[in-house]
């Protein structure tokens, strides 16, 4: 008897929506990057992309717990000197909370071409509207239909 290997040609992608509404930003990241991934399958394999889309809605109501608002910085360098920039991560979800999504689900991917596969498959929407009803996305609630 042989183990079922997915690959390239055999993927069936779904659509996922997810609700960042009232529920901590890493928890939630780290069910989109499940998802992404491909885990959740009862076919994953770790070397395909064998992953789904995911759709994030309300990413501005998103929580971060304890002194993460204030003491947690969102730091990027230009690579010359004094090229340091640095923004709280107050700031950065009063302006661009889908960004923020975006950074925790990418550090949560694999570090190589399979991750940078899978983020692409991530939509994030500040509100609770989006653009991809033609895709006909389902409601993630834990378990996989």
């Amino acid at each position: 008897m042989s183990t079922p290997m997915a690959n390239k040609n055999t993927v069936q992608r779904k659509w996922y929506i997810l609700d960042a509404a009232n529920k901590p930003l890493g928890k939630t990241a780290a069910q989109a990057a499940v998802l992404l991934r491909g885990k959740h399958k009862t076919d994953f394999t770790p070397h395909v992309d064998c992953g789904d889309f995911v759709i994030v809605l309300n990413t501005e109501k998103a929580v971060l717990t304890g002194k993460k608002l204030d003491q947690k910085y969102y730091r990027t360098h230009s690579g010359y000197v004094g090229g340091l920039k640095e923004v709280k991560y107050r700031l950065l979800m009063q302006s661009k909370p889908e960004f923020a999504m975006f950074l925790a689900v990418k550090g949560m991917l694999p570090k190589n071409s399979l991750g940078r596969s899978a983020i692409k498959r991530l939509k994030t929407f500040k509100g609770g509207e989006h653009s991809h009803a033609a895709q006909k996305p389902i409601e993630y609630t834990g378990e996989v239909r």
